[in-house]
Formats: structure tokens, sequence, C-alpha cells
């Protein structure tokens, strides 16, 4: 468990970037998430073996997931955002929620479409969100081989579906994710291949 607060800590510690999650107007939606960088210098230190992976989901709009092994255990964050640079950002806040860290809340704040989010006042005023010491590891969710295969299937038909140029529909139907039983699956895939067919 030491080793796991170590991870917790890394986590906490390079939460130090925000991501535009969306922008209306000169108004801007910002979360507090880790900073690439300061991100892989900590780790580094609390768990030499991590590993990082990114996919890109959908480019427009930005859909990003992230898949972190610290300490052993895998998570996988997944997130939407202003740019696709942003949704990485907020991937990493995601999965570092999945790990018993807290991102913080969102606030809206001045955006500027040359300069972006102006988040001075929020870096000012906003302490690191602090991760609580009886915060247990969710446990990782049973692998079940027919929603494994469910999955395959629609990440197959989602590649399709980008090559027909159509990842941006295919996206906003994956927001809600991939379905929590099979019969959720089956219906995830029938709505993107009725996509693919129209």
């Amino acid at each position: 468990m030491a080793e796991l607060d170590r991870v917790r800590e890394a986590l906490r510690a390079s939460m130090t970037a925000w991501a535009t999650l969306e922008v209306r107007g000169d108004q801007a939606r910002v979360i507090p998430a880790p900073d690439p960088d300061q991100l892989a210098a900590h780790l580094s230190s609390a768990d030499p073996a991590w590993t990082l992976t990114w996919a890109c989901d959908s480019a427009q709009p930005p859909v990003v997931r992230v898949r972190l092994t610290l300490a052993g255990v895998t998570r996988e964050g997944l997130a939407t955002a202003h740019t696709l640079t942003d949704a990485k950002l907020a991937a990493l806040a995601d999965v570092s929620r999945a790990y018993g860290v807290p991102a913080g809340e969102t606030a809206w704040v001045e955006f500027d479409p040359d300069e972006g989010a102006n988040t001075t006042d929020l870096d000012a005023e906003a302490p690191l969100p602090s991760v609580p010491r009886t915060v247990t590891l969710p446990p990782e969710p049973p692998r079940d081989p027919q929603m494994e295969k469910a999955r395959r299937h629609i990440e197959d038909l989602l590649e399709q579906l980008k090559v027909a140029g159509r990842g941006g529909d295919a996206a906003r139907v994956l927001m809600r994710g991939y379905g929590e039983t099979l019969d959720e699956s089956r219906a995830i895939y029938k709505e993107l291949q009725a996509l693919l067919k129209s």
C-alpha cells in the first residue's frame, strides 16, 4: 500500500496544468490536470517501470484515451476537450481519479483565441488537490470474454468509420463508453453500424 501512496503523491504533485474542456464565446471551462513533463519526472521516481500509452479515438471532436500502469496496476482514462492537447490533459486527469487522486473542480475563466484560457487567478488561489489517506484503489473490473470481444468489434467498426470520414459522429456515440453490459455494447455497435451505412 505504501507503493500506491507514493504513486498517488506523484500524480498529485504533477497536477499543475489546466485542460480546457469547452469554450463558449470568451469563456472557457477548465479542469486541473497533470503536466505531462512533471508527470514523467514524478512517476519515474515513484515507479521506474511505469508505462503510459495514448490513443486518439477522434480528432473532431477531440477524444483521447490514456492507459497508465503504475505499481503493477493499470487504469484507463477517457476525455473530450477543446483541442487534442487539452483532451490528452483531461484524459490524464481522468486516469488520476481512477488511482484515487481527485483532479479538482472545473472552473469558468476568460478565454482569448490567441492566448487560450486565462488560468492565472486559478493558479494563485487553487491548492493542489489533496490525497485522502484512506482511499483504496478501486478494483479492476473482472474481464468478461464476451465484453472484450464486443469491445474489439466496436473498435474495428470505429476504424471503418474513421476511414469513411465519420469519426466525429462515432465519437459522439462513444462518449458514453462502450457499454456496461453486453446488451448495451450491442446497442452501441448497431448505432455505429447505422452510421456506417448512412
